[in-house]
């Protein structure tokens, strides 16, 4: 085969640390549209960015020739200098030190995308935290209580 194709749907989740809320409605839409950017920059497009006052979603795709630490590392380096440049209020922000990254399948997109963009409505009856160990039980990932907060 000459030629090298993928098609591998990331749905990626991090929180501010200690699940601080900067991410006031002044910052969120320039903060999603930055990390949709950064997230092209990888060659990895943004299918839809989203989140609440403490995390964000992004739903992109991952490129072939980039890793998942990769990719995030890249965008959380950059988006939390970036996110300091926007004003004093913002001088000591942080993401948390880990993140969540779950691989879909392209019939499952659509679904993502509503629920990312209903972030705001979905927060008004569930926590962060709670929304987390949702996603790790739905993606049936086995996680240690302990070791998943900063």
């Amino acid at each position: 085969m000459p030629q090298s194709l993928s098609q591998v749907i990331l749905h990626v989740v991090f929180s501010t640390k200690d699940r601080h809320p900067w991410l006031d409605p002044a910052i969120r839409p320039r903060l999603h549209a930055y990390l949709a950017t950064l997230c092209r920059d990888c060659d990895c497009p943004a299918y839809r960015v989203g989140g609440a006052t403490d995390h964000v979603h992004i739903a992109t795709r991952l490129a072939r020739t980039v890793s998942q630490a990769e990719l995030l590392e890249k965008i959380k380096k950059t988006s939390s200098a970036w996110i300091k440049t926007q004003g004093e209020q913002y001088g000591s922000f942080f993401w948390q030190g880990g993140y969540g990254d779950f691989s879909i399948g392209w019939s499952q997109l659509e679904d993502l995308v509503r629920y990312i963009d209903r972030q705001e409505q979905h927060h008004r009856t569930q926590t962060f935290q709670e929304e987390y160990r949702h996603l790790l039980q739905k993606y049936h990932v086995e996680f240690d209580e302990r070791y998943v907060w900063d």
